[in-house]
């Protein structure tokens, strides 16, 4: 160190160093948005109850309390197993789910021989579950990275599965054995972004060198066959499984994934380019050619056409109609009438009942919800080293935000219907597990990022 006069004089070597700066681990902070988020929910349930019967709804301590154990469980395993993880991505799930599970109560009063909230109870019941086994038994995100091919063949197993039974609704996406009902797609875009992040990630090099391609046009250069070959194969297997089971909206979910990891394992705006034009002319073309899907753009074009025709609105004038009333800040819960809309009401159009009885401003602010849950999930692929976590990472933020985009879209009259659950909110139990799935892994992958930076004991915060 050095006196007033100049001297320099040589450190004390009994003096301490400067103590090591510790990330805090912030799970009061998790613990306290858990509380925020169960009682958003219980709030939501009594508040129904008041509009349609005038008193407090008698099952809503019971719904508090599940809820709560469900939240409280998961928190003590993140706690306990991932420390680190992001505070954020598990109270974003439960309040979610809390209020998917509030709106399809509201619409089973309207419908009291199809209910359908104490199944999606049971659902979420299991992907709580199945979050607390990963969370628990993972310790590791890049041991799944071996895995990668047997993860592909069950992916398209799953996808091939629904082939063999009889399609519901026009579409082939139901595994129906025994009044038991499944949809295997929701568990293979899971499995198919693990392939995908782990094959970029090991030839992400070759992929980006522009030295020996097939063809070069200005410039946007394609890699080597051999190279390219085998996941290009993968994705068409995919998707023609999809086309082939009318369902066209995990479909494109499916092709923007692949060209976002794409994108992101190369850094060659030219893919999205290409991936922009093949959607361009896949759309087209099954659009024209594929009955079950031309009905669909038909009404999306022509939304109203069945009020002209004297045959009364069809699904998607019903949401639009619901849109309508809701207004700013919606009729209220309870109080709206999306139940109109028919048999999907409870799931492909759910966001209708959310957009008339919570009004603008309601959804907003689910959307603001699953906006922070993919920024979460960005973040988290961008703070991670290794390359197929930071593509993992990525790919399963992209698959929630390319769902909520679809999903949005197609009931807002934005782009055809697709046929797809909304996440967390929607009447589905693969949907509901897949993504409880989905956050579970994002919160081991956001704990191994902040991990990279305080591997010592005795980190800060509650």
């Amino acid at each position: 160190m050095t006196t007033k006069a100049g001297t320099t004089l040589a450190a004390d070597p009994a003096d301490p160093s400067p103590p090591a700066v510790r990330l805090p681990r912030r799970r009061g902070v998790e613990f306290t948005l858990l509380v925020v988020a169960v009682l958003l929910s219980v709030y939501g349930y009594c508040a129904v109850g008041l509009a349609k019967y005038g008193t407090l709804p008698p099952g809503a301590a019971d719904y508090g309390a599940g809820l709560g154990v469900l939240a409280l469980l998961a928190h003590l395993a993140v706690r306990l197993r991932a420390p680190y993880a992001d505070p954020l991505l598990l109270p974003i799930a439960v309040l979610l789910n809390g209020l998917g599970l509030v709106l399809i109560h509201r619409l089973d009063l309207e419908t009291p021989a199809d209910l359908a909230a104490p199944a999606q109870l049971n659902w979420s019941t299991l992907g709580v579950g199945l979050f607390i086994v990963v969370v628990v038994l993972l310790h590791d995100h890049r041991v799944l990275q071996r895995y990668a091919y047997v993860s592909v063949v069950a992916a398209l197993v799953l996808l091939a599965l629904p082939i063999l039974f009889p399609p519901v609704n026009g579409a082939r996406i139901w595994v129906r054995i025994a009044g038991f009902s499944l949809q295997p797609g929701e568990f293979a875009k899971v499995l198919l972004a693990l392939f995908f992040a782990s094959y970029l990630a090991a030839n992400r090099n070759a992929l980006a060198y522009a030295g020996r391609q097939i063809w070069r046009f200005k410039r946007l250069q394609l890699p080597t066959g051999r190279v390219l070959g085998p996941i290009v194969t993968i994705w068409l297997l995919s998707v023609g499984v999809l086309v082939l089971e009318r369902d066209l909206g995990t479909s494109l979910l499916f092709f923007g994934l692949f060209v976002i990891l794409l994108y992101v394992a190369t850094g060659r705006t030219g893919w999205i380019a290409v991936g922009l034009l093949l959607a361009c002319v896949g759309a087209v073309a099954v659009g024209w050619l594929e009955p079950h899907v031309h009905s669909r753009v038909e009404d999306w074009l022509h939304p109203f056409a069945s009020i002209e025709a004297g045959r009364g609105p069809n699904q998607l004038a019903q949401s639009l109609f619901a849109f309508a009333a809701g207004g700013l800040f919606g009729t209220g819960l309870g109080l709206g009438h999306s139940i109109l809309i028919g048999f999907a009401a409870k799931s492909d159009f759910i966001l209708a009942t959310a957009g008339e009885e919570l009004g603008l401003a309601g959804l907003s602010a689910l959307f603001l919800l699953y906006a922070l849950l993919v920024e979460r999930g960005y973040r988290t692929g961008l703070a991670l080293r290794d390359p197929f976590g930071r593509l993992l990472a990525i790919g399963l933020a992209s698959i929630v935000a390319l769902q909520v985009f679809v999903i949005a879209g197609g009931v807002t009259g934005l782009i055809p219907l697709t046929g797809m659950a909304m996440p967390f909110l929607a009447q589905g139990g693969s949907s509901v597990v897949t993504n409880w799935i989905i956050v579970a892994l994002l919160m081991r992958l956001s704990d191994s990022a902040r991990r990279q930076y305080d591997d010592g004991p005795g980190a800060t915060g509650a």
